[in-house]
């Protein structure tokens, strides 16, 4: 397909702008060279930064990125609690996703007492205590298991790392539970709010691994 074919672009971003800290310089060069040529919009299923995190080191790489240009499973998870009447939930995830949760959902309760789901995201801080009280709350039948994403591991500068998708080989050893939705891609759901403004065939979608970027 060509560029010009194109009026909104996709990018994934850990492993495809940047490897850690560090930017891949022909991906910066790409979108700072197409910036005013289509619609940029950053993708990542990572879940363990808060949206102005990657705001700011978007910035930092010289790309001029705004909070309403990042796609976040949190967006679709959030409509999900809301739509399914879920107003207390125990959230497995890093203090960046429980202030980033709050912010767009402060009526919901984060608390294991009365909770009606467990919520997994990529929690860089995991210890055993979220880890043991989650799975006793998911041997409850009424006791909901929603998951951020499905990746196996997340890109580093020194090699992958165990994400969700890991996570949830512990989980469902653990409990026999697997999560009733999973919220980040390849589910496309993710981009529901870019499929109503752009034709399919106007698209491109940009990552690093099939398994997630297809």
């Amino acid at each position: 397909m060509r560029l010009p074919d194109k009026r909104c672009i996709v990018l994934d971003m850990d492993g495809t702008i940047y490897m850690g800290d560090k930017p891949i310089e022909g991906a910066v060069a790409f979108v700072q060279r197409h910036w005013e040529d289509v619609d940029f919009f950053f993708l990542s299923n990572n879940t363990s930064k808060a949206p102005e995190t990657y705001i700011k080191k978007l910035n930092g790489m010289g790309i001029p990125a705004r909070r309403e240009q990042l796609l976040s499973p949190v967006t679709p998870l959030v409509a999900f609690l809301e739509a399914e009447g879920i107003h207390t939930a125990y959230v497995v995830g890093n203090r960046d996703f429980v202030s980033d949760l709050r912010q767009r959902m402060p009526e919901l309760k984060q608390q294991e007492e009365g909770a009606q789901a467990v919520i997994l995201a990529y929690d860089t801080e995991l210890t055993y205590e979220k880890l043991s009280r989650s799975a006793l709350l998911l041997q409850k039948d009424d006791v909901r298991f929603l998951a951020t994403h499905p990746d196996l591991v997340c890109p580093s500068p020194e090699g992958p790392l165990p994400d969700v998708g890991s996570f949830l080989a512990l989980y469902a050893t653990a409990t026999g539970r697997r999560p009733e939705r999973i919220f980040g891609k390849p589910d496309a759901t993710l981009l529901s709010g870019l499929l109503q403004r752009y034709a399919p065939e106007n698209m491109l979608m940009v990552g690093d691994r099939l398994s997630t970027d297809k």
